[in-house]
């Protein structure tokens, strides 16, 4: 493909991205197709020659589309908003077209640069101390798969260069919520921890850690001879958007010197609005904290931002400095290949940077604002409907609801919300997402798709009343 040709079915391609978020309310949210399909429409080998890009676009629409379920969707209500703001995307396009890499401080400067100067930015929106750097990883769960290795290596002043964890006399332990992310236990079984080395620790009755419990936990283990070492607390959890007490979590491992990794990879976007930052009360016991700039916050996936309050100790765990990447600048520069795990990083900075200056702060509050308070408008509705449960407090924008028929409990209350859910998200009308809590199904609804406005939540709300019913 030449320049004019790249130029000439890029402006089809941005056709075709501008049409979709325009029209994608009229189409259904879940796809309607079937395990296999596309497997099945495409050929078994890669063409030998090249095809017009004419039927590549043409097939885009024929074979792709029917089997996306569409998360800009305005009745999107499932998982977690994963907005990607157009201005973000306008970013990432860039970013790829440029095809730059940061290896290192010297191999792209500008890459480098306006990474530091947006994550500073971001820090200074959420409320952070300038005690705080970031770096933009992948996903919440590399960061707190580097958040754990970090924990790991102080608590063995730096067992990495010895013999490692095999060398260790006591073995290790991460201490985490009942509803942490399953991305949680991933990390620490990727660090090396071991599943019998991550302790559970007990929620109250609105699905947060229980303090006394973790602390509990820690004496235990010290009386067993074991080794704390990580405490990893979520501000607003999958399930619920609990919120573990950060103070009280804090002056616990600030005592037992362990490391405190923060979750909040989609409540961190709140803070960006003043009045939600008493959900991080304790933020600055912390050593580390992740925010998903690409859930909430509306950033083109994928943009993770980790945030450590000692940078050099995460770059005396992640550093490497081969021959042929070091330069006489390395002394006055932040050298971004040492913040995780890859060598190379794309310019993700750019969408987030692209969003912030075209969006602007203001707007991006009252976005969020605009969900919250959707949010609370659907939660007193649930509230005030005979045989409807709301199972959690709303305290950002997910709901956890029941619809719960006079004399059904147990396994047919459990049947009767999952049928109730496959029919609404079967019907492509809306999605949700079906999920257990205390060992019994629930469905949520999470708020926060760019478009979806008042209007919908009153569809949704109406949908759902009928929905119940068969």
């Amino acid at each position: 493909m030449t320049p004019e040709d790249f130029r000439q079915y890029g402006h089809q391609l941005i056709d075709l991205i501008a049409d979709y978020r325009q029209s994608v309310a009229e189409r259904p949210v879940m796809a309607q197709v079937e395990p296999g399909y596309l497997k099945a429409a495409l050929p078994s080998e890669a063409p030998q020659q090249g095809e017009p890009f004419e039927a590549i676009l043409a097939d885009v629409d024929k074979l792709l589309m029917p089997g996306l379920s569409h998360w800009q969707h305005p009745n999107f209500y499932g998982y977690f908003p994963s907005n990607g703001t157009l201005s973000s995307v306008l970013g990432d396009f860039l970013s790829t077209g440029l095809g730059v890499l940061g290896l290192s401080w010297q191999s792209s400067p500008a890459l480098s640069e306006l990474e530091e100067t947006t994550l500073d930015w971001l820090r200074q929106l959420l409320g952070l101390s300038a005690q705080w750097s970031g770096v933009i990883q992948d996903t919440a769960s590399t960061s707190t798969l580097v958040a754990l290795i970090c924990a790991r290596e102080r608590a063995t002043d730096y067992a990495l260069v010895r013999g490692g964890l095999q060398a260790q006399a006591k073995p290790l332990v991460v201490y985490v919520s009942a509803h942490a992310h399953s991305s949680v236990d991933k990390a620490a079984l990727l660090a090396g921890f071991g599943r019998q080395n991550i302790r559970l620790i007990p929620t109250d009755e609105h699905f947060a850690m229980r303090p006394e419990a973790l602390q509990a936990a820690i004496e235990q283990d010290l009386a067993a001879g074991n080794q704390p070492c990580a405490v990893v607390a979520t501000t607003g959890t999958t399930a619920t958007t609990a919120l573990d007490p950060l103070a009280a979590i804090g002056a616990i491992t600030q005592a037992h010197k362990l490391w405190l990794h923060v979750d909040s990879a989609m409540a961190g976007s709140a803070m960006i609005l003043p009045e939600c930052r008493w959900m991080w009360d304790g933020i600055e016991l912390a050593d580390s904290v992740v925010v998903n700039a690409h859930k909430w916050l509306g950033v083109a996936f994928d943009c993770s931002i980790y945030y450590v309050r000692d940078p050099q100790h995460l770059i005396r765990v992640m550093s490497t400095n081969p021959s042929y990447l070091q330069s006489a600048v390395d002394g006055q520069v932040k050298n971004l290949r040492d913040w995780g795990i890859p060598l190379g990083r794309r310019f993700r900075a750019l969408k987030l940077w692209f969003m912030l200056r075209s969006e602007g702060v203001e707007a991006l509050q009252q976005r969020l604002r605009r969900d919250l308070d959707n949010a609370r408008w659907l939660a007193e509705q649930i509230e005030a409907a005979p045989h409807w449960q709301l199972l959690a407090p709303v305290q950002l924008q997910t709901l956890c609801i029941r619809h719960c028929p006079p004399g059904l409990e147990g396994e047919a209350l459990d049947a009767h919300t999952r049928a109730w859910a496959d029919r609404l998200n079967g019907s492509g009308h809306a999605y949700v997402t079906p999920a257990t809590l205390e060992g019994r199904w629930m469905v949520r609804v999470s708020v926060g798709a760019l478009p979806t406005e008042r209007a919908h939540v009153e569809q949704l709300w109406a949908r759902l009343q009928t929905i119940v019913n068969g």
